[in-house]
């Protein structure tokens, strides 16, 4: 076993993560190799610099599948390959079999590289040729590697934005998020020797070198404000899509930024979203446009989203709100030059792919634009951008966009968009004293555990039923439904239960005459394979305060899931009185609310310690508990915060999120 001075490991030893301190050390104790934790039970196999104050992070080999804290190890095995197994024995990571066949040490050298060393020294396998989110000095990156960001603040799983060579051998950083992928530095308004760069070489290579100077063979030679040999420095892909070059204070063990990339914040694509704008105020922040409103005030990067709708032939019905200063980078549609403001607006109002139109006054030049993202507004632009909306929209004169900061979780798009719009589409506030009283019971009685994991699929049949019918309505629990067969239960699509940010829930009637919610999710959905692993491991899930999926449907383009349908709907709707009121539904007494409380508690029990799969929820709040009509809760939106498999190997984390004021502390 390790010890907390090794710096090697021989063939047929291990590193365990139970107690943390089976740790690799450098010569120089500058870097430690180890188990680090990234979240509640959560460990991934990591190189962190030792004297930081936050243990700054430099790679990781399962950033994107933490293993449990109990039993998971790394070892070198005999034949020479470094293996990473969870707590099941499933592995998770390992180092290339067919190129470490005669290593025979393993080490963390003072570079930061661990690397697999044979008998004569040579390196078989080294994490410097499979970075993160880190370059550290002598370490390269070429066409086959790429330094990619986190997902957010305190996130390590993978994010949108990457530092990589393109196939034009120029050295740049681009978003490539769910719905659009875009590259913005260099400046994708210059040509190539424009930016100071040239694209006639094929090397393809780039490093940061020991005094500060990061260089790469497309002309690219930056240096550090402090440049020269004794300083710890690291080059980093940051969440919010920034490339920063960071030096370490010895004596305070913090990091400075010695050189950025983007000294303009905005000039980031996608930090703000679909429809979002990025404004100086003057820190960047986020804005909504005129007549929309944020998606989720958690994450900017979901964007904004129109409160109103416009119909393709109803032009007159139809206003535009001027933005000077703003513009939105890309998606154009055909522009026109030497033609005025009005014909510009003519020409916006009656094309229904038109969302808003970029005016060049100097120039009469207009740019309609299809679809609006990577907004900015900054006094250096010369455009101004007219957003069309419905003409009953109201909209405060002067408009000012004032945002609010450009928060980038772990949040991001993802397959569901969560129970807290399913029934209704806007919540109050949550009420203070109410937020006290519900935590408090949950604290009290989340210590109870339940073993009535299956005891729900039969409940309420008092009678026996045959072999078959139990056979049947077993098969029936969770199954692939057609999108005709959904069609025909929600009578088209017709009654609308609720809808949220990118999904429409809809009441329908099986076959067999049982009511379900279907949701019917937008465009932005995760690929087929990620879709079906994540809604076959939730299908799985089963207790009495869970809510209860019945099947999915991915056919072609249509992606919906399939819910057992609660006659109560969301609980908060019967503990805030404006939302009682409004909707006539029964206020809950304390007996009830203690039942409701206890119930929750089981569910989420049964998630952190009683089933198959490691879930922890991290949203537990009112509009995610469902009541039943017996007033029984089950927790919704259970299987999208971090959700891994047990007993398979290619089991992945889902995103972690959650809404300020309920998100766990961690």
């Amino acid at each position: 076993m390790a010890s907390t001075t090794t710096n090697a490991l021989q063939r047929g030893s291990s590193m365990s993560v139970e107690g943390g301190s089976d740790l690799l050390t450098s010569p120089d104790n500058s870097f430690t190799c180890g188990f680090y934790p990234v979240g509640t039970n959560a460990y991934c196999f990591s190189i962190w610099f030792t004297n930081t104050k936050d243990k700054t992070v430099v790679w990781m080999a399962n950033r994107d599948r933490p293993v449990n804290g109990q039993a998971s190890r790394i070892s070198f095995r005999r034949d020479g390959v470094m293996v990473l197994t969870d707590f099941d024995g499933s592995i998770v990571w390992s180092t290339d079999a067919s190129n470490a066949t005669d290593a025979d040490a393993v080490e963390l050298l003072d570079t930061g590289n661990l690397v697999l060393k044979n008998s004569e020294g040579k390196i078989q396998w080294q994490s410097f040729d499979s970075p993160t989110d880190t370059l550290l000095p002598t370490q390269t990156i070429n066409k086959h590697k790429k330094l990619t960001s986190s997902k957010g603040s305190g996130s390590y799983f993978t994010g949108y934005y990457s530092l990589y060579f393109d196939s034009d051998n120029i050295l740049q950083l681009i978003y490539d998020g769910p719905e659009t992928s875009s590259s913005y530095w260099p400046n994708p308004d210059y040509a190539v020797f424009e930016n100071g760069r040239k694209n006639y070489n094929s090397s393809r290579i780039a490093v940061l070198n020991e005094i500060g100077r990061f260089s790469s063979s497309d002309g690219l030679n930056r240096y550090a404000s402090d440049r020269g040999f004794g300083v710890k420095r690291r080059l980093t892909m940051d969440y919010d899509g920034n490339l920063r070059l960071y030096s370490l204070n010895k004596s305070s063990g913090s990091w400075t930024v010695s050189w950025v990339a983007m000294s303009h914040p905005c000039k980031v694509h996608g930090l703000c979203g679909r429809n979002g704008i990025c404004v100086y105020t003057p820190k960047h922040k986020c804005s909504c446009p005129p007549g929309y409103e944020i998606v989720d005030p958690t994450d900017w990067s979901r964007g904004c989203k129109p409160k109103f709708t416009l119909a393709c032939d109803q032009a007159q019905q139809l206003k535009f709100i001027k933005l000077p200063h703003v513009d939105f980078y890309g998606y154009d549609l055909p522009y026109k030059k030497n033609i005025s403001l009005e014909d510009c607006k003519k020409l916006c109002s009656n094309d229904c792919s038109c969302r808003a139109f970029a005016y060049k006054q100097g120039k009469a030049t207009c740019f309609p634009k299809g679809d609006l993202f990577n907004g900015e507004q900054s006094t250096s632009i010369p455009a101004t951008v007219y957003i069309k909306l419905s003409r009953d929209v109201d909209v405060l004169e002067p408009i000012v966009l004032e945002g609010s900061e450009a928060i980038c979780n772990s949040t991001q798009t993802e397959i569901f968009t969560g129970y807290s719009n399913m029934y209704t589409s806007n919540r109050s506030k949550t009420k203070l004293l109410y937020l006290y009283c519900f935590t408090g019971t949950i604290g009290l009685v989340e210590i109870l555990f339940v073993t009535l994991g299956w005891w729900f699929l039969f409940r309420g049949h008092e009678v026996n039923i045959s072999a078959e019918e139990g056979h049947r309505a077993i098969s029936n629990q969770f199954r692939k439904f057609s999108y005709s067969e959904l069609k025909k239960a929600t009578k088209d699509f017709t009654k609308e239960l609720g809808r949220g940010g990118s999904a429409i829930v809809y009441k329908g009637v099986l076959d067999d005459n049982r009511a379900v919610a279907v949701k019917k999710l937008g465009d932005v959905i995760h690929g087929e394979g990620e879709f079906w692993a994540e809604v076959s491991t939730i299908g799985r899930i089963n207790h009495m305060n869970l809510v209860r999926m019945c099947g999915f449907c991915s056919e072609r383009n249509h992606r919906l899931l399939v819910y057992e349908y609660l006659e109560h709907g969301s609980l908060d709707k019967h503990l805030f009185s404006e939302l009682s009121s409004s909707n006539g539904v029964q206020v809950l007494g304390w007996k009830e609310r203690f039942k409701i409380a206890l119930g929750a508690a089981k569910g989420l029990a049964y998630l952190h310690h009683e089933c198959l799969e490691w879930v922890i929820h991290c949203d537990v709040k009112p509009e995610n508990i469902l009541l039943d009509s017996d007033f029984n809760p089950k927790i919704a939106d259970f299987g999208l915060a971090k959700l891994t498999q047990r007993g398979r190997s290619g089991s992945g984390f889902s995103q972690i999120r959650g809404t300020k004021g309920y998100i766990a502390p961690e």
